[in-house]
């Protein structure tokens, strides 16, 4: 049974997969198909995998599996970017 914010999922699984795989690796397993079928975000998978967003995408390099970054995102990070240059540059000059 895992524990997802309000959600909880039992999947039983066969019980040599369940011994040879364990809880946290299923679990990393599960999200890492969410992931990757973009079923959900890079946090959000992190979440369900119980590890930081750097570890999830290390996994996921180690796996071969492409970050989902659109065009649309990289312009929201470079307003981000230029807003944090700015509040950077504001504090430098007080």
């Amino acid at each position: 049974m895992w524990q997802f914010g309000c959600m909880t999922l039992t999947m039983p699984l066969p019980a040599l997969l369940e011994q040879k795989m364990g809880p946290q690796n299923a679990k990393l397993h599960f999200a890492v198909g969410a992931f990757a079928a973009e079923e959900v975000t890079l946090g959000q998978a992190a979440e369900i995998a119980g590890i930081s967003q750097t570890e999830f995408m290390r996994e996921l390099s180690r796996r071969r599996i492409p970050l989902h970054y659109e065009r649309e995102e990289f312009a929201e990070d470079l307003i981000t970017i230029a807003k944090l240059n700015e509040q950077l540059d504001h504090a430098r000059h007080q």
